[in-house]
């Protein structure tokens, strides 16, 4: 075989391995996994029980905190020291929540997030993130929800309307 027909060959693998997601893209983050014995530094709970909910954040020196569904990392993120002591928002590098419908991580700030539906997480009443207001919309309609909100949105006082019942 002529090395042109084996590099084009190779191009069509690598190709197709990374359109199947099997080879780690240069650009894709490395999120963490919670471990088994991770808890929410929120609530307490076991945060690996919960895969469809997980949120993390990501400090700048590679330490995370997971959490058991948006609520809580929203409560953790407007007040760190209250959970965390000598942890900071501005120590933070990246906050991820686990998408709804594909259940992988997107990051926190790019999600739609909907309150008030018929979907409860491991916590209650919970901010459900979706990736697209197009999803989000239909998921309100589905689910009966209240409110779609965007991350800035979120103000200190909301996820305890939340717990609350609330919207």
């Amino acid at each position: 075989m002529d090395r042109r027909r084996f590099g084009l060959l190779g191009l069509l693998w690598i190709g197709g391995a990374l359109a199947q997601g099997k080879l780690p893209t240069p650009s894709a983050p490395r999120i963490p996994k919670p471990g088994a014995k991770d808890m929410c530094p929120v609530c307490g709970m076991l945060v690996a029980k919960y895969p469809h909910w997980v949120a993390t954040i990501v400090y700048q020196d590679g330490h995370a905190h997971f959490f058991d569904g948006a609520k809580d990392m929203f409560k953790f993120y407007h007040d760190p020291p209250k959970y965390a002591p000598g942890h900071a928002r501005a120590q933070m590098v990246s906050l991820w929540v686990t998408e709804y419908y594909t259940v992988q991580p997107i990051e926190a700030q790019r999600a739609h997030y909907v309150i008030g539906s018929d979907v409860l997480g491991p916590m209650g009443h919970e901010f459900v993130p979706l990736a697209t207001r197009a999803d989000a919309e239909a998921f309100l309609r589905e689910h009966k929800g209240k409110r779609i909100l965007r991350f800035e949105e979120v103000t200190p006082e909301l996820p305890a309307k939340l717990d609350a019942g609330r919207f």
